[in-house]
């Protein structure tokens, strides 16, 4: 198995990058593809490519977040993120891992390896971990702001297989996010994604309101891309915000240990903490293609690369984008609703 990472892409590139990455071949055992520009690749990573399967794939140029994606997608060919995924198209790597600019990695992707047949729009996944017993997978996080009834049905069948092969759940119960749990609650669209999903073969288990998803109720969350992006960008800055506070706890412990009972709340507070940082998942994966992407924060650091491609791995061990090609995606009957409007809080 190769992995391919895109060794330019993000804040903190290359030296983190390449730090994560030699992380991952040495804990997982597995091939690494360092994609971007050589010279600099060869100085950071050199001394690592004896002892590991790690080797170096020339791209000349970045693109960078300011850039409009499908424009520099178009202009710079041998960007990293463009050499990157054609290595997956080729089958030259089994997946592909950015923390570059988002829009130019799902355009590139979209264009390169084409939608599995059926899908009308990818999405990216993102695994929640607030609850350890019970983390979940939301969808979509960002990739379709603007949605209609079938293609939430159709996220919910992907989320579906991811979380059966890669979390091992038999019947990954699916909740559709919403703003109170009765079945005729929300707007147009939550009430026929309702009974689409009402009326699949899948786990539905009704509504779940924002304030539910730390309760370990759904393995799978749907929504639109707008609203997941919200949820996942807030979930970032509360991680981020007790971070701080941990790290000021910490400092106040170290300060005054006498004090036992501070030293209890920070051992907690520390492990609500980490389950709630980023980093910890590494990325969220882009589902409906035919290849495995998974797409990093862009400020991820060693870690955070380390353990998305821990998550490209997984994805690879357990077909899941073959799984997905595998399904016969079919056109849902259009959903008999209510006109009236319903979507009180």
């Amino acid at each position: 198995m190769i992995i391919a990472v895109d060794a330019s892409g993000g804040e903190y590139s290359p030296h983190e990058i390449v730090k994560g990455a030699v992380k991952a071949a040495q804990d997982y055992k597995i091939g690494i593809a360092l994609v971007g520009k050589k010279d600099i690749l060869h100085v950071q990573a050199s001394r690592y490519m004896k002892k590991l399967d790690i080797n170096i794939v020339d791209a000349s140029e970045v693109i960078g977040d300011e850039e409009s994606p499908i424009e520099a997608v178009i202009k710079k060919q041998k960007s990293s993120i463009v050499v990157g995924i054609d290595l997956v198209k080729r089958d030259q790597a089994s997946a592909f891992v950015s923390a570059g600019s988002t829009g130019a990695v799902m355009y590139a992707a979209f264009t390169m390896l084409g939608r599995v047949e059926g899908i009308e729009r990818p999405a990216i996944g993102s695994i929640i971990t607030i609850n350890i017993a019970s983390p979940f997978l939301l969808l979509d996080c960002g990739a379709n702001p603007n949605c209609r009834p079938k293609h939430l049905l159709q996220f919910a069948q992907m989320g579906n297989i991811y979380v059966r092969e890669v979390f091992g759940v038999p019947s990954p119960r699916i909740a559709l996010l919403n703003n109170g749990e009765e079945e005729k609650k929300g707007n147009q669209l939550a009430r026929e994604v309702y009974q689409l999903l009402k009326a699949s073969d899948l786990n539905f288990i009704g509504n779940i309101e924002g304030q539910s998803l730390p309760k370990g109720m759904a393995d799978v969350v749907v929504t639109d891309g707008f609203t997941g992006n919200i949820v996942l960008k807030t979930l970032e800055g509360v991680g981020e915000a007790f971070l701080k506070l941990k790290n000021v706890s910490q400092e106040h412990s170290n300060a005054s240990r006498k004090e036992s009972r501070d030293m209890q709340f920070d051992v907690g507070f520390g492990a609500m903490v980490k389950r709630i940082d980023y980093r910890e998942s590494g990325g969220a994966c882009l589902l409906g293609l035919n290849g495995n992407v998974i797409i990093s924060h862009g400020r991820s650091q060693a870690k955070a690369i380390r353990n998305a491609i821990g998550m490209a791995k997984q994805s690879v061990d357990r077909n899941v984008c073959q799984i997905i090609q595998q399904y016969k995606f079919i056109e849902p009957d259009p959903p008999m609703t209510e006109t009236n409007d319903e979507q009180s809080t």
